[in-house]
């Protein structure tokens, strides 16, 4: 059964725009991965500061499998998966964890070389698809 999971990220007025700009730099990343269905990044339109990231998988381990696969860690800021390590792009206290596109300072890095977090926070959020109009 398909489940969906919504990464509810918060980033300031100015930083949206470079969160757009880093998921753009990684589109498809995720694509080959077994039991992956499709993925959006919906920007807010309404004044909010929460961008959401939509992803949809064919079951929970589908997604356990990718968020803690070697994939995942490289691609999201460090050398392996980590269930809940350090590095997400979209900024600290990420439930799941790891980095998306992460946003730059002034001199595009953070210690270590990293690139700065563009959000403030994020929450990871989990539902079942329960109903609904045909596709």
């Amino acid at each position: 059964m398909t489940v969906v999971k919504i990464n509810a990220i918060t980033v300031p007025p100015d930083s949206g725009d470079e969160l757009a700009r880093r998921f753009a730099a990684r589109a498809g990343a995720v694509d080959n991965q077994d039991g992956f269905e499709g993925f959006e990044l919906l920007q807010p339109t309404d004044g909010r500061s929460t961008w959401l990231v939509v992803t949809r998988w064919r079951d929970e381990e589908s997604f356990e499998a990718w968020r803690t696969s070697p994939a995942f860690g490289q691609g999201h800021g460090h050398g392996g998966g980590h269930p809940h390590g350090g590095g997400h792009p979209h900024g600290e206290g990420h439930p799941h964890g790891e980095g998306h596109p992460h946003a730059e300072g002034h001199d595009g890095a953070a210690s270590g070389g990293q690139p700065r977090p563009v959000a403030v926070s994020s929450e990871l959020w989990s539902y079942r698809i329960s109903g609904g109009s045909p596709c």
